[in-house]
């Protein structure tokens, strides 16, 4: 697992895979965001079999697809009420890239 913690309750990852999901649901993790938008790359897990695997585990999932660095405010409102929250989160995209820059934008 090649996942980085940004911040107390928050992490980003390259694309994760079912696989993963379970080891984050073992690991205390509530949320995970997926800041990558489905047919990005052929190889890419669709963002629909990590929702589901991530309901199976009882994790929230949270479809937030961002185009390169670009995002819009209601994706900035969405991570700064899961700070708010507290919730533990795993946040992931191709590289990791994107999810640290949304959340930067949360917490700028």
């Amino acid at each position: 697992m090649s996942w980085t913690q940004i911040a107390e309750n928050y992490w980003v990852s390259p694309q994760i895979d079912e696989t993963q999901v379970a080891q984050a649901s073992e690991q205390g993790f509530q949320v995970i965001v997926c800041n990558r938008p489905d047919g990005e790359s052929f190889d890419q897990i669709p963002s629909d079999t990590i929702a589901s695997a991530a309901q199976e585990k009882g994790l929230e999932f949270v479809y937030l697809p961002m185009n390169g660095p670009n995002f819009t405010e209601d994706y900035v409102s969405t991570v700064k009420q899961l700070n708010a929250d507290g919730k533990k989160v795993l946040a992931y995209c191709r590289s990791g890239n994107r999810s640290s820059i949304l959340y930067n934008a949360a917490t700028a």
